[in-house]
């Protein structure tokens, strides 16, 4: 019920707020809005190396007492971060546009707003942007205290045309 109630809520603030028409590939400037959320800052050398493409980052929570890091990502038409995987999972809910997920050996899964991915420790997987749309979904990172990123190969062209 929770899931169908956002899904429901997200659909309705993407359509309220026009911000579907500006999703296409054709405007490749970054859209002041992809979803409900902040789309935040071009992302740091230290993540961007890791994304063929570009990709925004916005720091949704703050209180580090609270345990519950979430960070809004905004990845243009196209682009995907490389395989990887965090050693305390990792939660994706997509909140704009259309985009995929990933898991190594598996087809990948196409992401709309609404959709919700939980990716068990150490799963090596993929996430990005559909070639022709926006795409952003929030990023839980699980466990933080004890979470790190093994940062991997790649995505290439033919596993993300596969998608």
């Amino acid at each position: 019920m929770k899931r169908i109630l956002f899904a429901a809520l997200t659909a309705a603030a993407l359509f309220s707020g026009g911000i579907l028409q500006s999703l296409n590939a054709q405007n490749m400037e970054i859209p002041k809005k992809v979803s409900p959320f902040p789309v935040g800052d071009k992302l740091p050398e230290q993540f961007s190396k890791y994304f063929v493409g570009q990709a925004w980052l916005a720091p949704l929570t703050d209180d580090k007492r609270l345990n519950a890091p979430v960070s809004n990502v905004t990845f243009s038409p196209g682009c995907r971060n490389n395989w990887h995987s965090h050693t305390g999972g990792q939660l994706l809910i997509a909140v704009g546009g259309r985009g995929y997920y990933q898991k190594k050996g598996r087809p990948a899964r196409a992401l709309l707003p609404g959709d919700i991915v939980e990716i068990a420790p150490d799963v090596v997987h993929w996430h990005g942007a559909a070639p022709d749309s926006w795409f952003s979904h929030l990023a839980v990172a699980c466990n933080p205290a004890t979470n790190e990123n093994t940062w991997l190969e790649p995505v290439d062209d033919a596993q993300y045309a596969a998608a």
